[in-house]
């Protein structure tokens, strides 16, 4: 069977994105021309309505791979001897998902990239905001409002503060596999030390090192202000969206690039969090770091400040002349 050796299982944003494509250039490894194939989240099953709920949902899981021949078929073009791969960050989050990897693929190693939670939280709110998905405006109360978004079945990329408490995902994912199959990262080795992490990812592996040289940027979106124009064009977004969910998955997606071009065109550099907003979203998350701590035996006490630490591109290191 052609399955996975490895896997990327999140967080989202957190580097994921920029692991994946360092090491799709490794002539040892294969990852799957998806990049996001979702299917240890589907059980083998379509996804249900009722967990898709939020603005854009419904189309998003169109796209979602849970066909079992059609997610071997991403694999079934490996070089012989390389080792497959693939990428979905919400399988960390998902208890369902680990509990299906550990049935289905045993062996496998998992690599886990973790990010202070507020700034994962803020980046997540940012990603949908500046795609027009997200109808709130301000990132904090966008949090208030996660516990009656997931009660109404909005999908896991809306649950902002849930997606950073790594210490029970942890734990959880620690009591199916053995620890030594599990690495875990933290997204700022992935930006500042890039060559000295991604060989840590390469022995991981057990692969040679020295192939995976390059982690590009994540893919930021701009900041786009809350206008007048920005509600027009985020309505017809969101509808747009909504259709979308009853038409082929690439349709909605073309259709939107005009759109989201006239919103991003608007962008500008995305604030600062506030101190007071930074503490509002961290202090449900305080003991979820503890946990992490103890589980790993690493100290998190920079998460527990009140600055971030900003977005990947703007923390990368200028090149050397």
């Amino acid at each position: 069977m052609a399955l996975p050796d490895f896997f990327l299982v999140g967080a989202p944003k957190a580097g994921t994105t920029a692991l994946h494509a360092a090491l799709v250039a490794h002539p040892g490894l294969h990852l799957s021309r998806v990049k996001e194939p979702k299917y240890f989240l589907c059980d083998d099953r379509p996804p249900a309505r009722s967990g898709q709920r939020g603005p854009g949902d419904a189309h998003s899981a169109r796209e979602w791979v849970w066909r079992r021949d059609a997610y071997e078929a991403l694999f079934a073009d490996a070089p012989p001897g390389a080792l497959r791969g693939e990428s979905t960050p919400f399988y960390l989050y998902d208890r369902g998902a680990q509990e299906r990897l550990r049935g289905t693929v045993p062996h496998a190693k998992l690599i886990a990239v973790v990010r202070d939670p507020v700034d994962r939280a803020y980046s997540n709110w940012m990603h949908l905001w500046s795609d027009g998905l997200e109808p709130v405006d301000d990132f904090v109360e966008a949090c208030r409002c996660e516990d009656a978004r997931v009660a109404a079945g909005w999908a896991p990329f809306w649950h902002y503060s849930r997606l950073g408490r790594y210490g029970e995902q942890l734990r959880h994912l620690y009591s199916l596999f053995p620890r030594e199959q599990v690495l875990v990262l933290r997204y700022r080795q992935l930006v500042d030390e890039p060559q000295q992490t991604l060989d840590t990812v390469c022995s991981f592996l057990g692969v040679p090192r020295g192939h995976a040289v390059d982690a590009p940027p994540e893919n930021v979106r701009p900041y786009v202000p809350a206008t007048r124009r920005t509600a027009v064009l985020a309505t017809a977004i969101r509808a747009g969206a909504a259709v979308g969910a009853y038409l082929p998955p690439r349709a909605w997606r073309v259709a939107a690039v005009p759109l989201l071009k006239a919103l991003h065109a608007s962008g500008t550099a995305r604030p600062r969090l506030t101190v007071e907003q930074r503490r509002e979203v961290l202090a449900p998350l305080v003991e979820d770091i503890k946990e992490l701590e103890e589980l790993t035996g690493q100290s998190y006490a920079d998460w527990l400040g009140d600055e971030g630490r900003g977005e990947f591109r703007a923390r990368q290191r200028p090149a050397a002349p």
